[in-house]
């Protein structure tokens, strides 16, 4: 791939990107959170979006010498790339022999699928990579680690000779993952080449050839592993000057929200941790780390397995959101289209959601009050539309994401949770809601802060806990974390 851009509405995503893999070679490829990997290979084998498939706006890709263009998933297949994402795309209620055959099953005549030959070329790439499934197993009834295979055996079925793995072992123990490593080799031995997406630098250097490290769209160079220890590969992924407003500083006051023992199978374990009032709290860590599960246990969306958590000192019960919000508690979710608006419905209407009962009157919403509290926060947050009566969805995504923290604090929470409050926004609007958190705390609101930006973590918190693989890895005060010392721990 050489030098691949792409841009998306306010974001260059890549900038010039090479990249290169050799025949039976694995090239890890590593980078935080948004440095662009997983679009760079969007682009290799297209990514279905709204307006089409992801392309690239500018480089070329050559395969085997020569040029080639997929322009959709099967033609890349078609090429022999396949790609493995870590949401896997199988059929739970299908057999395995199904689902690697799924659109192409061999037939006996236009209308009768031949289910023995579907079943004998099945047994044939299981074989091939050395595992002993039944293709009649329904794949509901298959673990993490053997849906992970079934994916192996799916791509290889289609004659791939590169495959891409996003973050293969996110899911997976020890145990499982050392029968992944020895697939690989497999594969390898055999001159199939993989590009091998994962945070995981340990596992890096145990089963990569070479490192290709991208930071903020841009390919900043690549290592043979045995050139490469773990600091100098996460200097090359962190090293950049940090570009956004630092938090004013203030005193944080009494303890408002403990959390003690939070554990959930699966997600969390023994999670303890205390926030004080006008305090914000970062939470770092890479993806699966269990930030998110942490938000909606304290929140009530999801069911803890065991913790308590206390307020102002008295233990309280938060069963679902509608205790939480009782509590004082606000929740600005990660996926603010999914969880944090109804796109159909006005800002206004967006805005006074959770608060209906404060503007209505036996049942009828007191169309006065609710136009006057949109209006209050339209200037305060400095929300650009062209009416409070425009539909949500025709806002930027930085309107949007003000639009959901306007719904939040219009009830006046003394705790809000923000889980990644600027992904996916401008610079500008990034600025914005830098400073407006900064003014929640200051306002005495005791703020937990979720991020995947590393320079966003150090510059607004005040206090910073870091998660891996569902606990805490290590807590940090302002003054003494720095980017090598957080990703570490979130490694």
């Amino acid at each position: 791939m050489e030098k691949i851009s792409k841009n998306f509405p306010g974001v260059k995503a890549l900038d010039e990107v090479d990249l290169d893999i050799y025949e039976g070679e694995v090239l890890a490829l590593v980078g935080e959170n948004g440095a662009g990997k997983t679009t760079l290979m969007e682009i290799l084998n297209p990514h279905p979006a709204p307006t089409g498939f992801y392309r690239q706006d500018s480089g070329k890709i050559f395969l085997k010498g020569n040029e080639i263009n997929p322009k959709n998933p099967k033609e890349a297949q078609e090429l022999g790339i396949s790609f493995i994402h870590q949401h896997f795309n199988l059929a739970p209620n299908l057999t395995v022999a199904e689902n690697i055959f799924l659109g192409r099953e061999p037939r006996k005549s236009k209308l009768i699928i031949d289910k023995e030959e579907m079943k004998r070329k099945t047994k044939e790439s299981l074989d091939y990579i050395g595992v002993n499934i039944s293709p009649d197993t329904l794949v509901e009834n298959l673990g993490v680690a053997q849906r992970q295979i079934v994916e192996i055996a799916k791509a290889l079925s289609q004659d791939a000779i590169l495959i891409i793995m996003d973050e293969p072992t996110a899911a997976l123990d020890r145990g499982e993952t050392e029968k992944l490593f020895e697939i690989i080799r497999n594969m390898k031995s055999k001159g199939i080449s993989i590009i091998f997406i994962t945070h995981k630098l340990e596992e890096v250097l145990e089963m990569a050839d070479r490192i290709t490290v991208l930071r903020d769209g841009k390919g900043i160079g690549t290592l043979n592993v045995k050139d490469a220890d773990i600091p100098t590969i996460v200097k090359m992924m962190v090293g950049r000057e940090i570009a956004i407003l630092p938090k004013t500083s203030g005193e944080a006051g009494n303890i408002i929200l403990e959390v003690k023992g939070i554990s959930k199978k699966g997600a969390l374990k023994d999670i303890s941790f205390d926030l004080r009032k006008g305090e914000i709290l970062g939470i770092a860590g890479m993806v699966g780390a269990g930030r998110t599960e942490l938000a909606r246990a304290i929140f009530g969306i999801d069911k803890k397995d065991s913790g308590q958590i206390f307020i102002d000192g008295t233990e309280v019960k938060i069963n679902n959101p509608r205790d939480a919000l009782r509590l004082g508690m606000g929740l600005v979710p990660e996926d603010r289209q999914l969880e944090g608006l109804i796109l159909l419905m006005s800002v206004k209407e967006n805005i006074t959601l959770p608060g209906l009962n404060d503007i209505s009157r036996w049942g009828v919403i007191i169309s006065s009050k609710e136009r006057e509290i949109s209006d209050y926060y339209l200037k305060k947050l400095g929300i650009q539309t062209p009416s409070m009566d425009q539909t949500v969805m025709g806002l930027s995504g930085g309107n949007q994401q003000k639009v959901v923290l306007a719904k939040w604090l219009s009830l006046k929470p003394r705790i809000l949770i923000l889980d990644e409050p600027t992904r996916g926004i401008d610079i500008g609007a990034k600025a914005d809601v830098h400073s407006l958190i900064s003014e929640i705390a200051a306002q005495g609101i005791g703020v937990i802060m979720i991020s995947s930006e590393m320079p966003e973590i150090l510059a607004m918190s005040d206090r910073i806990i870091v998660m891996a693989d569902g606990k805490i890895t290590g807590q940090f005060s302002r003054e003494e974390a720095d980017q090598e010392k957080i990703m570490k721990c979130a490694m």
